[in-house]
């Protein structure tokens, strides 16, 4: 038993000293293997005027609801909430190791607790970055789950609001293979092969068969030019879904095409930053904006059009290190899908964003402007915010195409919010 005993002892004693061992390159001397952590504890406080669209006990709004009354002519939706919540707290990994095919690699990953659903996950792990990254110095390749295409980690809204400027910037992630080649000194061009799987919209099939079904992924191009101050960008997008291949026991190959287009540029000195980003195209639920698609059923056949929304914003904030102003603008509308009308027999469904539940009433815009002021020492943050959203409702349009059409009726919400963030 003692032989056991010291045997053990000593094989402890062996690893445990090959562990704390750092692993070196013997030429450069530098680490083969580094890794490290990093994340923020965050907590929010919350107050609304006015019932809105948004997830997570109210963390992320999105647009004011339309007014509802009730017997006594009152609008329901004219009430106030508040709320504390601190579950956006996040933590990552990153890691790099030994070159592989004459490429550095690098790793990420990361995760809050922001949940997946509404109720049963809210406080619970959610994946959000899963990546590894090869660079040949003029050529990298990026592999895994990280931000879509169109979210650009440099050049997005400097809210203290989650919401990240969302509805007006894109937003997710989706699992990708991203190829970018620089072109030269300040100009490079990315091409990503994606599968979404984050917010996408509730179809005809089940959750994200729109995206299986499909035989091809959906194809980004995007060139970019960085040069001292500036930043800025163009990119184009086509996506093909296929929501069903069974369709009341036939097969069915009917598809859901669609397109995008985006742009954007920043400016930044030690003093200042300004952002700028507009977007245009069909389809983009999952990218947490207004509109999807919509599906006409004629003769026991439906097929689909994308329904198309536009949107910009500008963001303008101070580069202070302890004070920190910023101010935020936003705008995006539903502009339809591709209809005018339904033929005699045909039936509309919307599978979108932007809608009441009975899909009588359509959102046509919405428009934002909050403030917000850091407040930063050391790792420690206190941003204080007021965010003013306006949303301009109406009756569904008998053509069919997801537009608002008649009985206009604007409603709005002020958000007041402290955001309290130590960083480590």
């Amino acid at each position: 038993m003692k032989k056991v005993i010291l045997l053990t002892l000593a094989g402890v004693s062996f690893w445990g000293n090959a562990q704390n061992t750092p692993t070196t390159s013997p030429v450069t001397g530098e680490k083969e293997w580094d890794m490290s952590m990093y994340g923020f504890i965050r907590t929010d406080y919350i107050y609304d005027t006015r019932k809105s669209s948004s997830v997570r006990e109210d963390e992320l709004n999105l647009y004011p609801l339309d007014e509802v009354k009730d017997a006594d002519g009152n609008d329901i939706n004219k009430a106030s909430a508040s709320n504390f919540l601190a579950i956006i707290s996040r933590f990552g990994i990153k890691a790099k190791g030994p070159n592989v095919w004459g490429a550095k690699i690098n790793g990420n990953l990361e995760g809050d607790f922001f949940g997946n659903s509404e109720s049963a996950s809210i406080g619970l792990l959610r994946l959000r970055h899963a990546y590894v990254n090869m660079d040949w110095s003029k050529t990298s390749l990026t592999i895994g789950q990280t931000w879509y295409p169109t979210f650009i980690p440099e050049v997005f809204p400097g809210v203290a609001n989650f919401n990240t400027g969302i509805m007006f910037n894109p937003f997710g992630w989706a699992t990708q293979v991203r190829l970018k080649q620089n072109l030269g000194k300040d100009l490079s061009f990315a091409l990503t092969a994606y599968k979404e799987r984050e917010f996408t919209v509730a179809g005809p099939g089940s959750q994200n068969a729109a995206s299986i079904n499909s035989p091809i992924p959906t194809f980004h191009g995007q060139f970019q030019y960085k040069h001292k101050n500036w930043l800025a960008g163009l990119g184009m997008e086509y996506k093909s879904l296929q929501p069903l291949t069974d369709n009341g026991g036939k097969q069915t190959t009917e598809k859901v095409n669609s397109t995008l287009f985006m742009g954007y540029v920043k400016y930044a000195n030690e003093k200042i930053s300004i952002k700028a980003y507009g977007i245009s195209g069909g389809n983009m639920y999952s990218q947490v904006m207004l509109g999807g698609y919509a599906g006409y059923t004629l003769n026991g056949v439906e097929k689909y059009e994308a329904i198309k929304t536009s949107a910009f914003w500008l963001d303008i904030a101070s580069n202070g290190k302890s004070i920190a102003p910023g101010l935020f603008f936003g705008y995006t509308q539903i502009n339809g899908a591709d209809k005018n009308g339904l033929a005699t027999g045909e039936t509309v469904k919307y599978y979108m964003r932007g809608a009441n539940t009975a899909f009588t009433r359509v959102v046509d815009n919405v428009m934002r402007v909050s403030g917000r002021v850091d407040f930063k020492q050391n790792k420690f943050r206190v941003t204080p915010e007021i965010e003013y959203t306006a949303a301009s409702w109406g009756d569904m349009s008998t053509k069919a195409n997801a537009t608002a059409d008649g009985h206009s009726k604007d409603v709005n919400n002020v958000r007041v919010m402290v955001s309290c963030a130590y960083t480590f």
